[in-house]
């Protein structure tokens, strides 16, 4: 390997450098416990989310896909389907796939999705390990920690990363790195091996936006769980790579090929002092229905108009009613969809999703059924939809709101506007409403009882012994 150098000599006090310190350094005394408290609720979910979307056809044609290349040694399980092994690597990518194939995972900021290309990653390496050698769950939770704290650190080197994305997906640019870290965490790999795991994804990092609203979106996140822990691997038998993918460098782009206005820093390691996770002060987005995140502000915006003109409890807002629907929201060129073809499309359209709260109330699951979306009275009401996006309506997860304004026939206008959605990091879940959610996707595939011992097992995961109890629940 000595023949291999890289195109630019490295001197020992790099950014990237100091990530594979950190990698390799922190330890599970520096989760705190609001850090335990928020990654559990993002395991949990994340877990939800990926068992029912075991349940999509997207997921049927990866798994399928994963079957057909490798049969022998699978040691590794998949969401919701017992007796189904594959090896670790197609395991991370089938249940990453799972896990965004209805866009039901969470949502951080600067925006990303966080958990489903690293926790998938986290199971099927653990799986994979020796039965007498299992990571605790405190391990577990490390590891997991430590692939969102990187996506976290990375996305903060970049201003355009904290907007909603036009060029790359983040998940399958910071997510690669994120998965890759988390898995040199749990195979407890040296500081050097640690930043090469990290250069190594980078070469497998990145996937457009102009695949958002198709089929192809949900593999973004499975290939970002898959290639980190396949970059991981390959820096634990010494595969090496740039030393500097993370550093500002003239005129050779490592890391910042994503980004064009990034702007790396050194992370600290802890040592024996305490460590401020980014997740301590930033807590996580969790949706209520399967769809972009961007969907929920006019959602609430909407319910608010319905329960203006319906009232609680059923009912539904007539398309005879309706002279104009008016939808202020920021300009984002891939969720404005008027018509959407598919229920791909319709997760990420203002209209769709505005015009089925009139409807319904409510978006739910069943909403992106081919029966619910081929309604008259839905595409009539979207034929009325029209968009304005004011200059105080950033494309910003942080700071956009979502405005729904009905003129009716008679020449009254209906106006609601939600400025924070109930699931936002500023107005989080509260626990009963994200087991109710965990509950209601999980039971779609899983017997009650074992979805109440999931439920069990990820509150008590920092005191357990090893993770087999995790692993055993999720098929």
């Amino acid at each position: 390997r000595a023949i291999h150098k890289s195109a630019v000599e490295a001197p020992e006090d790099t950014v990237t450098a100091s990530f594979g310190k950190f990698i390799s350094e922190i330890k599970p005394q520096h989760l705190s416990p609001v850090v335990l408290h928020r990654s559990k609720r993002m395991v949990l979910d994340s877990i939800g989310v990926g068992l029912i979307g075991s349940t999509t056809d997207v997921f049927e044609l990866a798994l399928q896909h994963c079957q057909n290349m490798y049969a022998p040694g699978d040691s590794s399980s998949v969401y919701g389907h017992r007796g189904i092994r594959l090896s670790p690597i197609l395991a991370a990518f089938v249940n990453g796939v799972a896990t965004h194939s209805m866009d039901f995972d969470d949502t951080w900021h600067p925006a990303t999705h966080p958990s489903g290309a690293v926790l998938p990653a986290v199971l099927a390496l653990s799986d994979m390990m020796p039965a007498n050698n299992k990571p605790s769950g405190l391990d577990f939770l490390l590891a997991f920690n430590v692939g969102i704290e990187i996506q976290g650190r990375l996305l903060r080197f970049s201003n355009e990363a904290h907007n909603i994305p036009k060029r790359f997906h983040p998940p399958s640019v910071v997510g690669t790195m994120g998965s890759a870290a988390a898995c040199a965490r749990l195979l407890s790999l040296d500081p050097i091996q640690s930043s090469h795991a990290l250069a190594i994804a980078a070469s497998l990092a990145g996937a457009p936006m102009a695949n958002a609203a198709t089929q192809s979106k949900p593999l973004h996140i499975g290939n970002a769980s898959r290639l980190g822990l396949e970059a991981a691997l390959l820096a634990s038998r010494g595969l090496e790579a740039s030393p500097l993918v993370l550093d500002a460098v003239a005129g050779v782009a490592g890391f910042s090929a994503f980004y064009e206005d990034y702007v790396p820093q050194p992370l600290q390691s802890p040592g024996n002092d305490s460590h401020m996770f980014l997740l301590e002060e930033q807590d996580i987005g969790f949706k209520r229905f399967p769809a972009h995140l961007g969907m929920h502000w006019v959602a609430d915006a909407a319910a608010s108009v319905h329960k203006i003109l319906v009232g609680v409890g059923p009912g539904t807002v007539s398309p005879a009613q309706v002279e104009d629907i008016l939808l202020r929201v920021p300009k984002s060129k891939y969720i404005n969809r008027p018509f959407p073809e598919s229920e791909h499309e319709a997760r990420h359209s203002f209209q769709f999703n505005a015009c089925t709260v009139l409807l319904d109330g409510e978006v739910t699951v069943q909403s992106f059924t081919p029966a619910a979306m081929n309604r008259p009275d839905l595409h009539a009401l979207l034929s009325r939809v029209r968009l304005e996006h004011p200059n105080d309506n950033p494309a910003n997860f942080n700071r956009m709101y979502g405005e729904v304004q009905l003129t009716l026939v008679g020449g009254d206008t209906v106006k609601g506007r939600c400025n924070t959605f109930y699931g936002h990091w500023r107005n989080p879940l509260s626990n009963d409403s994200l087991r109710k959610k965990f509950r209601s996707n999980a039971e779609v595939v899983l017997p009650s009882e074992k979805v109440e011992r999931l439920i069990e097992v990820v509150e008590d995961l920092d005191q357990l012994r090893d993770c087999r109890n995790l692993l055993s629940q999720l098929q």
